[in-house]
C-alpha cells in the first residue's frame, strides 16, 4: 500500500479523525522552528493507538519515527517522508508513594515541578531542561551533574513489533547523551523515576538556583536546539567556540549565540541549511584552531529540500 489516500484512509481508522494531518510543517511542532513536512502527522491518544499504527507500519512497509517537542532535534527542509508519531497528547503525571510517573509526552520540566510539589528529590536537575519525558530517555538528558539515568526506576515502551513491554533502566543502555532506545527502535510512552522525601524549601531552592543559571547564561529568547555538540575529553565546547572567535557568526538566519557560544540559535527565520551550515563551519573552524573534533549532540534527520 503505497497510494497516499488508501494510507491516510487506513490511518483515520485507527486515530481520532482530528489526529490526523497530511502535509504537515514540522517547524510547528518544533521547539527550534525548523523543518520541512511530514507526509503524515498523527497525535494518538491511546498506547493502543500508537500500537495500532506501528503495526500498520510494519504490515505496509511505511517508515514511521517519533516526534517530542523537537528540542534536540533538526529536521531538514524537504521534511520527512511516512508518519510521525507525537506524543504530545499523552502527558499525564502522577505519584505512586516516592516514585513519579510520567508518560512521554509530558515535557520533562513539568515532571520536575510535580516532583517538588510532591516533596521528591532527584529531578531537581531538569526543571531547565525543555525536552519531552520520552526525549529525555531517548538522549539521556541531564545538567548540571545531574542525568535521567540517576533517577530512572523503568519505562514501559511500543516496541518495533507493536508490542508493550517492560525496560529496566540497566536495559537501556543509558550513557552521556545516549541510550539504545534508537537502536532498538522502542518508542517510549512511559517512565517512572524513584526519588526521595524532602523538604519542599531545600528542593525549590536548589530548583531556584539552577534557573537562575540557566537564565543568565543561555540564549532562551530564541529558539534553538539547547547545546549543539557533546563535550569533548578534556575540553569545553562552548570555550573552544567562544576562543576561536566564532560566537556572533551568522549565516543566513542562524547564529552562534553571543550569550553561550554552545548554542546556535534561530535569530531570523533560519532554515534548516542555515543552521546545518553554521554548524559546519563551527567544526571546521574549532578543528583548523585547536585540532578537537566537535561530535553533535543534536540530531539531524529528514530530507533536503529538492531544488
Amino acid at each position: 500500500m503505497n497510494n497516499k489516500q488508501k494510507i491516510h484512509d487506513k490511518l483515520l481508522e485507527l486515530v481520532k479523525k482530528d489526529n490526523v494531518k497530511v502535509d504537515e510543517l514540522l517547524k510547528n511542532h518544533l521547539y527550534t522552528k525548523l523543518g520541512g513536512r511530514a507526509d503524515f502527522f498523527i497525535t494518538p491518544t491511546s498506547f493502543e493507538e500508537i500500537q495500532k499504527v506501528v503495526k500498520f507500519s510494519n504490515e505496509e512497509n511505511i517508515p514511521f519515527m517519533l516526534l517530542g517537542n523537537g528540542s534536540n532535534l533538526i529536521i531538514k527542509d524537504g521534511g520527512i517522508r511516512g508518519i510521525i508519531i507525537s506524543l504530545k497528547q499523552l502527558n499525564d503525571i502522577s505519584t505512586d508513594g516516592t516514585t513519579v510517573v510520567a508518560q512521554s509526552g509530558a515535557r520533562i520540566i513539568d515532571a520536575s515541578r510535580h516532583a517538588l510539589n510532591e516533596k521528591l528529590s532527584g529531578l531537581e536537575f531538569a526543571c531547565g531542561i525543555p525536552g519531552t519525558v520520552g526525549g529525555a530517555l531517548y538522549m539521556n538528558a541531564g545538567a548540571y551533574g545531574g542525568e535521567i539515568k540517576d533517577v530512572l526506576d523503568y519505562a514501559y515502551v511500543i516496541d518495533k513489533h507493536g508490542e508493550l513491554v517492560k525496560r529496566l533502566a540497566s536495559d537501556l543502555e543509558l550513557d552521556y547523551r545516549t541510550s539504545n532506545i534508537e537502536k532498538n527502535k522502542d518508542i517510549v510512552i512511559e517512565a517512572t523515576f524513584s526519588l526521595k522525601p524532602a523538604k519542599y524549601e531545600d528542593i525549590k531552592e536548589v530548583m531556584d538556583d539552577l534557573t537562575y543559571k540557566r537564565e543568565s547564561k543561555q540564549p532562551l529568547e530564541y529558539p534553538s536546539c539547547g547545546s549543539v555538540f557533546k563535550r569533548p575529553p578534556g575540553y569545553f565546547a562552548g570555550k573552544l567556540i567562544q576562543d576561536s572567535q566564532l560566537q556572533g557568526t551568522t549565516i543566513g538566519g542562524a547564529e552562534v549565540s553571543t550569550k553561550h557560544a554552545g548554542f546556535i540559535v534561530n535569530k531570523n527565520n533560519a532554515t534548516t541549511s542555515d543552521y546545518i551550515s553554521l554548524i559546519e563551519h563551527v567544526q571546521k573552524t574549532v578543528k583548523e584552531k585547536f585540532g578537537v573534533d566537535l561530535e553533535r549532540e543534536v540530531r539531524i534527520i529528514g530530507e533536503d529540500l529538492s531544488s
